[in-house]
């Protein structure tokens, strides 16, 4: 298997509400542990908080998500950009993840032709996330 990228976020007692959101908008396998599951607490209050979360989609995207627990410092959103990016062919389903994104966040940039020839958004999503994506462009003449 090759070493791959993939982000994964903090969130402050929302993670399995986030990364479920996630799972309506891409789609896959969504995989949760709790703190519970594994005695990784002594405070019973994080007990049903997430330890970690995995979401593989059939796409090959990967996406993993945890509470901070209650004794760590969590600051929101505020380091953290998730890039989607694919080729002409794969408009349809970077536009489709898009416009779910979007949905109770906002455009910080819309989805549009960019200098560079390829089609470029930004946005924030409901949980604060921010998320970059490209569609590549036509390869041009030359």
């Amino acid at each position: 298997m090759a070493t791959r990228l993939n982000p994964y976020i903090s969130f402050r007692d929302n993670a399995r509400e986030a990364i479920t959101f996630y799972e309506s908008v891409f789609g896959g396998e969504l995989n949760i542990s709790t703190f519970g599951d594994y005695q990784a607490s002594q405070d019973p209050a994080e007990a049903d908080k997430v330890m970690h979360s995995m979401l593989e989609t059939p796409g090959g995207l990967t996406l993993m998500a945890a509470d901070t627990p209650n004794g760590m410092e969590y600051n929101p959103g505020d380091n953290v950009s998730v890039s989607l990016s694919g080729e002409a062919s794969d408009e349809a389903e970077l536009r489709g993840y898009w416009e779910k994104l979007i949905d109770g966040g906002s455009v910080t940039v819309p989805l549009e032709l960019a200098p560079w020839g390829d089609a470029f958004g930004m946005c924030v999503d409901k949980f604060g996330i921010a998320w970059l994506v490209n569609i590549a462009g036509a390869p041009q003449d030359q």
